[in-house]
């Protein structure tokens, strides 16, 4: 599914602050990333965002 900017947007700061919260992280990082921002970047770029949209159709 394609998300609008805004979507990404609210679907990664949502994330963010789950992970600065304490939820454990879903992929296997890289040594050099450790900010939850950049942990949900990357969450949402391998499709392991545990959040879902829900939307209407624009027509």
């Amino acid at each position: 599914m394609e998300y609008t900017r805004f979507e990404i947007a609210r679907l990664i700061g949502a994330r963010a602050l789950q992970i600065r919260m304490g939820a454990p992280i879903l992929i296997k990082l890289p040594k050099e990333i450790k900010r939850p921002l950049e942990i949900a970047k990357l969450e949402l770029v391998r499709d392991a965002l545990p959040i879902t949209v829900k939307g209407k159709e624009i027509r």
